[in-house]
């Protein structure tokens, strides 16, 4: 058994204000009586998420950072499973950045993959301004945040690659691989909806490190740990 951290990548972008990549988990989940009405029975444990409090979710680190959820204006969704996307119902008036195809099995999950859904992350969302993509995309033209998509752990799984100028780029590769080890295995998880998928995915990772992109997963605790405190890295 290991710990591994849900990850929320706040990107304060000069032009385009707050954005924010993936959702973690809904507030809902710290309490064991609320979470069992908002997740169900048995995943609050399944998932090891008894040390999330409400500390952890999204608005309230926002807030400790200095943001309000209202000065969010673009969210980008790894996918949509319960660990990513909980925080949805934060950010009515946000763009909401998925692939058309991960939206739609959300919605309609297969039955072999829909425990990782949790209907009540979006049940309110029908109205929310999705810009639903089909492919890779430089999300405003200027090459600064450029979403490529990375399917196999979903069926509309992407991640996104950041320039940050005189740090080079860095890619948020969400559960492309949910840890550096499998990567260099080729293993993938018992959870992914499609193994041959997944590891072409695994390529497409290798490809980024050769292009000198240093990868991020959002489950591998190595590759924060390693990350300075101080915020200099992210300037």
């Amino acid at each position: 058994m290991v710990t591994v951290p849900s990850t929320v990548a706040v990107i304060e972008h000069a032009t385009h204000g707050l954005i924010l990549f993936d959702m973690g988990i809904n507030h809902h989940v710290a309490d064991p009586e609320a979470a069992e009405a908002y997740w169900g029975p048995g995943p609050r444990a399944a998932y090891g998420a008894q040390r999330f409090t409400r500390e952890h979710a999204i608005d309230a680190q926002l807030e400790r950072l200095g943001h309000r959820p209202a000065d969010v204006t673009y969210v980008i969704y790894s996918h949509l499973h319960l660990d990513h996307a909980g925080g949805m119902s934060y950010f009515p008036h946000a763009v909401h950045v998925v692939q058309h195809d991960e939206l739609r099995h959300a919605w309609w999950p297969d039955r072999w993959t829909a425990r990782g859904y949790a209907f009540n992350d979006y049940r309110g969302s029908r109205g929310y301004d999705f810009l639903e993509l089909r492919g890779d995309a430089d999300l405003f033209l200027d090459g600064t945040v450029t979403v490529v998509r990375t399917t196999g752990h979903t069926p509309g799984h992407q991640g996104v690659i950041l320039d940050l100028g005189h740090q080079g780029r860095i890619g948020l590769m969400g559960d492309a691989a949910h840890l550096q080890e499998a990567l260099e295995r080729d293993v993938p998880m018992l959870s992914d909806w499609n193994v041959q998928e997944k590891m072409l995915t695994y390529g497409q990772l290798r490809a980024l490190g050769r292009a000198d992109v240093r990868v991020f997963l959002s489950h591998d605790p190595g590759h924060f740990a390693a990350l300075p405190h101080d915020g200099d890295f992210w300037d």
